[in-house]
């Protein structure tokens, strides 16, 4: 595994605490019925999302994240502004309000937008990758995604993972292994006893990591990309975990028996990396709560920001699907 380094484990860290603090928010305004559609929180990925969008680099990389990976999308770059945007119906958001608030991205800058069928991130960003390679981009590129137990099961998975062990594509896959698909537990998913398993069966490098702990998700989670930047093909890392909400704010999770709450993976990754960063001197709990202070300005006046814009007027709308206009594809 690669050594720690401070700087990354202080900016893994900062992006899963600006998550949290965002999704905390997002929440509360879902209950107040200020959003319209579902809110799906990362609460207890944000060390496994946090980490991948870390390793990633900005504009050379493509990342497409999930309905868990705020924490990713921050450290990726995503501004927190498109996040509330698109989540209260500002017209000035990323999708210009024309898709659902999850399916939101910037493609033109390595980010495409979510799409619902989970796993078909894996075979989108198998595609993106193969596309750099035919224009003569790929070189030191890596493209990652990182999707739910749930997706390892659908087609697409395999069809895009088993497309890029052939093609030996630079790319990083994490599953988030959060015990449940929706609320079908691992055991009425799958029958192998770790799904890192199936990694030798698709012929790639293959991982597991404690999901809730940021200094072994930065170790593993690193190393991946690492290696596929080096040119050693697709790599998977299974991270074990639970989720710590509901599948999304209107799920009370009540499938979930007290044990799995109570249990090791039932940590709070959040809690772990705070203990981890103070008592290996890479932070002062006095900078941590300075950070937790101006993230919750910062999310505030992201919120008020967006709640303050115009929202989308139909009888203004423009758009084709034959228009050079569309706001988010490059020229």
């Amino acid at each position: 595994m690669i050594s720690l380094d401070g700087e990354f484990l202080r900016s893994a860290f900062r992006s899963m605490l600006k998550a949290r603090i965002l999704e905390n928010k997002l929440s509360s305004l879902y209950k107040a019925g200020k959003i319209v559609g579902g809110v799906y929180l990362g609460k207890g990925q944000e060390a496994v999302s946090g980490c991948l969008g870390t390793a990633l680099i900005q504009g050379k990389d493509c990342f497409a994240p999930l309905i868990r990976d705020q924490a990713g999308r921050t450290a990726f770059g995503e501004p927190l502004i498109d996040c509330t945007r698109t989540y209260l119906g500002s017209v000035e958001g990323p999708m210009k309000v024309r898709d659902g608030n999850i399916h939101r991205g910037r493609p033109h800058k390595g980010m495409p937008a979510m799409i619902s069928h989970l796993g078909a991130q894996v075979p989108l960003i198998a595609g993106m990758l193969f596309a750099k390679r035919l224009k003569g981009t790929l070189d030191g590129c890596v493209g990652a995604t990182c999707v739910g137990d749930g997706a390892t099961s659908t087609g697409a998975f395999h069809e895009g993972l088993n497309m890029a062990a052939v093609e030996k594509l630079p790319m990083v896959v994490v599953i988030a292994n959060n015990q449940f698909a929706y609320s079908t537990p691992n055991n009425r998913q799958f029958a192998c006893g770790d799904l890192v398993e199936r990694a030798r069966g698709y012929g790639v490098g293959g991982y597991s990591v404690d999901g809730t702990d940021l200094m072994a998700c930065a170790s593993v989670i690193g190393e991946a990309v690492k290696q596929a930047r080096l040119g050693k093909g697709p790599q998977m890392v299974v991270a074990h975990l639970l989720r710590l909400s509901g599948h999304g704010e209107h799920d009370d999770g009540a499938y979930v028996p007290d044990s799995a709450r109570a249990g090791y993976y039932g940590r709070d990754c959040i809690e772990i990396a705070i203990e981890q960063l103070v008592q290996g001197g890479y932070a002062s709990q006095a900078e941590i709560e300075a950070w937790r202070e101006e993230f919750s300005e910062e999310v505030q006046r992201a919120v008020a920001q967006a709640q303050q814009e115009a929202l989308p007027d139909p009888y203004l709308e423009n758009w084709s699907a034959l228009s050079t206009t569309f706001p988010y594809i490059p020229s």
